[in-house]
């Protein structure tokens, strides 16, 4: 018995040895997995923490380059805006003394100083207003001949003054007005211009002109410093002028392309770039401009306008700025008009109840009420037929207005275009200008029915063929070469000028018996 119980005690022993020795390992095997587990949960803390660490070095670098294109900025924004002040302080200064200067320069160098910094302000909030989704377009007749005329006229004294030259082509035809937003393709094709001569400092730039199918094709090539291959797509991001340090030598904030490639996008079109290293840059906008389905009225556009036919039109102008009332009463007044102005809201309403005003000139911004709630007042007042026209500083407060919904008829942003402000006064009024031609008053719409002469003949087919293309600059240097070689044809060629001041190139057509 005691053998047996003794093996069976030995027995249990090794049972429960066994059992200890399963445990132990057991408890060994869950100890290393749960070692393991917290080696894998600290090897990924750590793992996170030096991603968290790149991202804090990442974002550190990106906030330090955001501080350094914040200070690039301002100090650039400083010097553009500096510029200009300094040329109207100075030549305001000059008038104040009644130094020997020529009215004439001083009010060219002021104005496109003011233009300058109108546009610099523009761009800002052009941007400003792209990032809010507030950015309205408008639907305007764009003339395009006389459009892509203007800004490459506004370049070219810009070229000649560094030496360089400025061409301008237009390869097949151009239709004479298009459908667009005309601020912002004058904004598009301005910067690409400026860039092209702004970078180039032997040689030139040239502008090309292709339009096919609805649409156009504008191509600004220069033989500039070039833009390095990594820089392409960099110098279409806001403040960015690209690694070149010529380029960084430049004056600008680093706006333009930016704004530029984003208008055209917004508006349906492209802005492409092509560049070699110090041989140039080709900068491509392609758009859809169709044409309208009937050509516009032609209102004509003037040096100087003179007078107006008709009935004396009254003009009320509301603004509680006195410095504006007085610029715009010396613009309307020699013109004919009747001009009575007040600085608030009920003093306009009161005064339009006296003088019964047939045009209104209404600031937004005033004290008390404001303008739209003095329109308001006038529309119940008067009824359509007295024409209300918005003036205001806010471009975000841009209503076209004229749809019968709204209780004014047009609206302009100041700094206002004098301009821009008779072309929507005639327009509202329905009258019609009289201009200065030739030093003598001349009705905008008159025409003398001159014969054109013999001698005239070789003048006729460039003549044609500009007018088909509609080149209008390039008609305008024939009329002039007409004149200058045949004296005899210069009441034709003044007839013919008129008809090309106001863009009328069917009526142009027909006076050289080109047209049906």
């Amino acid at each position: 018995m005691s053998i047996a119980l003794t093996a069976s005690l030995v027995l249990a022993g090794a049972l429960v040895a066994a059992v200890v020795i399963a445990l132990v390992q057991r408890a060994r095997r869950d100890a290393e997995g749960e070692c393991r587990r917290q080696t894998e949960l600290l090897q990924d803390e750590i793992a996170a923490h030096r991603r968290t660490y790149d991202e804090l070095g990442h974002a550190k670098e990106a906030a330090e380059a955001a501080n350094a294109a914040k200070t690039r900025y301002l100090v650039a924004v400083s010097h553009e805006i500096r510029s200009p002040l300094n040329a109207i302080y100075g030549y305001a200064q000059l008038l104040e003394r009644d130094d020997a200067i020529p009215p004439v320069e001083a009010g060219g160098v002021i104005r496109r100083s003011a233009e300058h910094l109108t546009n610099l302000v523009e761009g800002l909030l052009d941007i400003s207003r792209i990032e809010s989704g507030v950015l309205q377009l408008r639907r305007d007749v764009v003339r395009l001949p006389a459009l892509l005329d203007h800004i490459v006229d506004m370049f070219r004294m810009q070229a000649a003054a560094k030496n360089l030259t400025l061409a301008y082509k237009v390869e097949g035809r151009l239709p004479p007005f298009v459908r667009a937003d005309e601020k912002r393709l004058r904004q598009i094709l301005i910067n690409l211009l400026s860039n092209a001569i702004k970078y180039t400092q032997v040689g030139g730039a040239t502008l090309t002109v292709r339009y096919r199918s609805q649409t156009a094709l504008i191509e600004v090539t220069d033989t500039g410093i070039g833009i390095a291959p990594d820089d392409i797509d960099r110098i279409f991001e806001p403040f960015e002028r690209g690694s070149s340090p010529e380029a960084a030598l430049q004056p600008g904030i680093g706006l333009g392309l930016a704004i530029t490639r984003v208008l055209a996008r917004i508006l349906g079109g492209e802005v492409t770039a092509t560049s070699e290293l110090g041989r140039g840059s080709s900068f491509q906008f392609r758009m859809l401009l169709p044409e309208p389905m009937e050509p516009p009225e032609s209102t004509p556009t003037h040096d100087r306008l003179i007078g107006y036919r008709g009935d004396r039109k009254t003009i009320l102008i509301i603004d509680d700025n006195s410095s504006q009332l007085v610029v715009v009463q010396h613009l309307l007044r020699p013109l004919g008009f009747q001009v009575f102005a007040a600085t608030g809201g009920a003093e306009g309403v009161a005064l339009a109840e006296r003088c019964a005003p047939d045009l209104v000139l209404l600031d937004v911004q005033m004290p008390g009420r404001d303008g739209w709630q003095v329109a308001a007042d006038l529309r119940a007042r008067f009824g359509p037929a007295l024409r209300i026209v918005m003036v205001s500083a806010n471009a975000h407060e841009y209503r076209a207005g004229g749809d019968g919904a709204a209780d004014h008829d047009a609206f302009l942003t100041k700094p206002v275009d004098f301009d821009a402000l008779l072309d929507v006064a005639g327009r509202q009024l329905g009258i019609g200008w009289i201009a200065a031609v030739g030093g003598d008053g001349a009705d905008i719409e008159g025409g003398d029915g001159a014969a054109l002469p013999v001698a005239a003949a070789p003048y006729l087919d460039p003549l044609r063929r500009h007018i088909k293309v509609g080149h209008v600059r390039a008609i305008a240097t024939v009329l002039d070469d007409l004149e200058a070689a045949v004296p005899e044809s210069a009441a034709a060629v003044a007839e013919m000028r008129r008809m090309l001041e106001r863009f009328d190139l069917r009526a142009l057509a027909r006076r050289i018996g080109d047209g049906d």
